[in-house]
């Protein structure tokens, strides 16, 4: 019998050069609770190495203060900018550089799963989701930046996505050995497959 541990604390985040957010939750059972969620500001430095030194250290800290047992992350996404995308890389290869260091496993999302996991579209604005986690997470406070609730977001994204698959996953060699195993999910199609 599998000794499946009944909480667990999901640290999200969402990796920037200017401001990185960032939210912790813990998960118990079908429950999720709000642990923490900020920023950390690197407006004042001009030096990229120097942001992205900061980057490591802030995300080493928070691991160390709420231990968590994953890191979830947001991915970069393409915009008009390359050179954005570039910082945007290097800021999210530092915060996983920093959660393997600690030995904590690592998930990415996209900006418009994670959005779609909390709000239903892919498309919903900072916003949207912010004002989604804080009905779900039952808090009130709006963070001073919306970078915040977008680390925060990831975290969830990554907890609903156990939730929503049950926590198990299984692949499928091809359709034949997915309909042997879901028999009542296929019915009628069977017949069908056959001929």
């Amino acid at each position: 019998m599998l000794n499946e541990k009944k909480e667990r604390v999901i640290m999200g985040i969402d990796p920037g050069t200017a401001v990185m957010g960032y939210g912790v939750i813990l998960e118990k059972g079908n429950k999720t609770e709000l642990i923490s969620l900020g920023v950390v500001k690197m407006t004042h430095l001009d030096d990229p190495f120097l942001k992205l030194q900061r980057i490591f250290e802030k995300t080493v800290v928070l691991i160390d203060q709420y231990k968590p047992d994953v890191l979830a992350i947001e991915a970069p996404f393409y915009g008009k900018n390359i050179q954005v995308l570039l910082k945007l890389g290097r800021a999210q290869g530092i915060a996983i550089a920093a959660a393997l260091s600690r030995n904590i496993s690592v998930t990415e999302y996209s900006p418009r799963k994670i959005k779609q996991s909390i709000t239903g579209s892919g498309n919903a604005t900072k916003e949207q989701v912010a004002a989604m986690l804080q009905r779900l997470l039952n808090f009130k406070e709006t963070p001073e930046f919306l970078d915040a609730t977008d680390g925060l977001a990831v975290a969830v994204c990554h907890s609903f996505q156990k939730i929503t698959s049950g926590g198990k996953s299984k692949t499928y060699s091809g359709w034949e050995s997915f309909v042997s195993d879901n028999k009542t999910k296929v019915k009628g199609l069977v017949s069908k497959v056959k001929k």
